[in-house]
C-alpha cells in the first residue's frame, strides 16, 4: 500500500507540474512549502506550550502560598519598569541582585558565585525588597536569552517563598510540589537546557541572566526543603547536564576558549558541593580522565599524533576532580565508603604503569594522575 501511495504521489506531481519546471524542481518547491507550514505550526505549538507552562507555574505558586502571589501582583508594574531598565543597563540591574553575588563584567562573577551562593539566609527587610524586584512571569518569548529568563524567574519566586516562609512572613505548603511534578520538572529542564546552550556558545562579558540561572540552580539543589523535590524528579536531567558540561570542556577548540571553560568548570565545582551530586560527578570525571589517559598512552606507544587541544582541556577536569576529592576528604561527616564505585577501580587499575610510561613525555599530566590517585587511596576515602 505504501509503495502504491508513493507511486500515485509521484504521478500526481508529474501531471500537475507547471510548464518550465522539471519534476525535481517542482517536488523541491512543494517540499519547501510544506516545511515552511510545518515550521509555522511548530512555532505556534511552542508558544501555546509556553503559555500552558506559565499558567501552571502561576497556579502552583498560588497553591503553595496564595498570599505571596497576591502581594507579587501589586508589584508587577514596578517590576516591569526594572525589567526595562535591565535591557538598557543589564550590569546595573544584576548588581542589585543581593542574593546572586554576581558581577557580570568578567570572570569574577563566577568566583563570587562560588563563595556566596550558599548564603541563603536573608533578613526580613532584604526579603521584602527582593520580592518587589522579581519580574513578572512571562514565557512567551522568542529569543534564547528570554527563554532562559522565564524558568529563572519562576524558580526565583519559588525560592523566595521558601525564604519568606522560613522567616515566618508567609505560610507555604510545599507538599504541592509532590502533586505537580510536571511543572517543576519542566522548569528545571528549561533552565538546564538554556544553560547548556549558552555554555556551548558563550558571550563576553557573561550576561546577567546566565549568572542568575547558575545561582538559582545551585540554590535549588542546596536548599534543605526544595532539593529533595528537585533531585528526586530531575536527577536524570541534572546528570545529563553534568555530562554535557564535561563534553563542552573536552571538545572546545576555539582559540580564546579558556575564559568560557573557566565558567563551565566553576559551575561543575558548585554542583559538586552537593553531597548527592558529588559522587556521580566524581565518577564522570574519573571516567573522562581515565579514557583520555588510555588514549594518550596508546598514541605515545605507537608514536602517533594526539589531540593537543584536548590535552590542554583535560587539565580543567583534573583540577575539578582534585578539588572535589579534597572536599570529600575534608568533610569527615559525610560517608564516602561507596563513592566512585566501579570507576574508582578502573581508574586505579594499572595507573602506576600509565604514569611510568607517560612521565617523561607528559610530566604535568602524570603529576595530576598521581595526585588524584593519592586522594583516592587516602585513608579518608576508604
Amino acid at each position: 500500500y505504501l509503495k502504491i501511495s508513493k507511486l500515485a504521489l509521484a504521478f500526481a506531481i508529474i501531471h500537475s507540474k507547471p510548464p518550465g519546471k522539471t519534476s525535481k524542481e517542482y517536488t523541491e518547491d512543494l517540499a519547501r512549502t510544506v516545511s515552511e507550514q510545518d515550521f509555522g505550526w511548530k512555532w505556534k505549538v511552542e508558544v501555546l506550550e509556553a503559555e500552558v507552562l506559565r499558567l501552571r507555574q502561576e497556579l502552583l505558586l498560588n497553591r503553595i502560598s496564595p498570599r505571596f502571589c497576591l502581594e507579587n501582583r501589586k508589584q508587577d508594574t514596578s517590576a516591569e519598569t526594572l525589567l526595562g531598565q535591565e535591557s538598557i543597563n543589564p550590569t546595573s540591574y544584576s548588581s542589585q541582585l543581593e542574593d546572586s553575588g554576581c558581577d557580570v563584567c568578567n570572570d569574577s562573577a563566577f568566583d563570587s558565585l562560588a563563595s556566596d551562593f550558599h548564603q541563603s539566609e536573608h533578613n526580613v527587610n532584604a526579603s521584602k525588597h527582593w520580592l518587589e524586584r522579581v519580574p513578572p512571569l512571562n514565557l512567551c518569548h522568542t529569543s534564547k536569552e528570554q527563554s532562559l529568563t522565564a524558568p529563572v524567574h519562576f524558580l526565583q519566586r519559588l525560592l523566595e517563598i521558601r525564604k519568606l516562609s522560613e522567616g515566618g512572613i508567609l505560610q507555604a505548603d510545599f507538599s504541592e510540589l509532590e502533586n505537580d511534578s510536571f511543572t517543576i520538572c519542566n522548569s528545571v529542564s528549561q533552565l538546564l537546557d538554556g544553560l547548556t546552550v549558552f555554555y556551548n556558545s558563550p558571550k563576553f562579558p557573561a550576561p546577567s541572566f546566565l549568572t542568575e540561572g547558575v545561582c538559582v540552580l545551585i540554590s535549588l539543589i542546596t536548599d534543605t526543603k526544595l532539593s529533595n523535590h528537585v533531585l528526586k524528579k530531575c536527577f536524570k536531567k541534572i546528570e545529563e547536564f553534568k555530562k554535557n558540561l564535561i563534553q563542552i570542556i573536552l571538545r572546545n577548540r576555539s582559540v580564546n576558549r579558556f575564559q568560557a571553560l573557566h565558567s563551565v568548570s566553576q559551575t561543575l565545582g558548585l554542583l559538586g558541593r552537593n553531597s548527592i551530586l558529588r559522587n556521580s560527578l566524581i565518577s564522570l570525571l574519573l571516567s573522562g580522565v581515565r579514557q583520555f589517559a588510555e588514549q594518550l598512552l596508546q598514541a605515545h606507544q605507537i608514536q602517533s599524533v594526539y589531540d593537543i587541544t584536548q590535552y590542554e582541556n583535560i587539565f580543567l577536569l583534573c583540577m575539578i576532580l582534585e578539588q572535589l576529592l579534597q572536599n570529600e576528604t575534608e568533610e569527615s561527616n559525610i560517608s564516602s565508603s561507596d563513592y566512585g564505585g566501579e570507576e574508582k577501580i578502573k581508574f586505579l587499575k594499572n595507573l602506576d604503569q600509565v604514569i611510568l610510561h607517560l612521565s617523561d613525555e607528559f610530566p604535568l599530566f602524570s603529576l595530576y594522575l598521581w595526585r588524584v590517585s593519592v586522594l583516592l587511596n587516602s585513608g579518608q576515602m576508604q
